[in-house]
């Protein structure tokens, strides 16, 4: 299985913002839309990503504010990033190496999508739970000798 099946199940819905807008607005905006990650874009580019680990750490950096600095003050701004291309058995040893929750997908230099651990992981449950299926249906369906009757 590849990401880019993985994107065709989640959708096409894509969050992005600026470097320059606040933390606070960030966040809440990830609140409103219920989603862990906002990737960061600027001028085209993918910049950064911001999850709620980069907000945790701006809470504790400002002793327990979130302070009033912008989303690059905080942004990862070299995040791991994979293709459409990537392997998931690929995808689910750089999120568990580097405790990446969210990678952005990447066609050069376009972004299409971000993938989650939820969404790998949703995946990988899906694709097992069809090849159970269908062993169980061809075990089901063996054929049974006549000497074995």
């Amino acid at each position: 299985m590849k990401v880019s099946e993985i994107l065709q199940v989640k959708g096409n819905i894509l969050f992005t913002i600026t470097p320059d807008i606040p933390i606070t607005d960030a966040v809440s905006f990830m609140e409103e839309k219920d989603i862990g990650s906002l990737v960061v874009m600027e001028y085209g580019d993918l910049v950064g990503i911001l999850t709620f680990r980069e907000v945790i750490r701006a809470i504790h950096k400002n002793q327990g504010s979130l302070g009033a600095g912008t989303v690059r003050k905080y942004m990862d701004d070299h995040p791991l990033t994979v293709t459409p291309e990537t392997e998931v058995n690929e995808v689910r040893r750089m999120m568990l190496e580097k405790h990446s929750r969210y990678l952005p997908v990447m066609n050069a230099k376009t972004l299409l999508g971000v993938i989650s651990f939820y969404d790998v992981a949703k995946a990988v449950l899906e694709a097992q739970s069809f090849e159970n299926k269908m062993l169980k249906a061809y075990i089901r369906d063996w054929p049974v000798e006549e000497n074995e009757q």
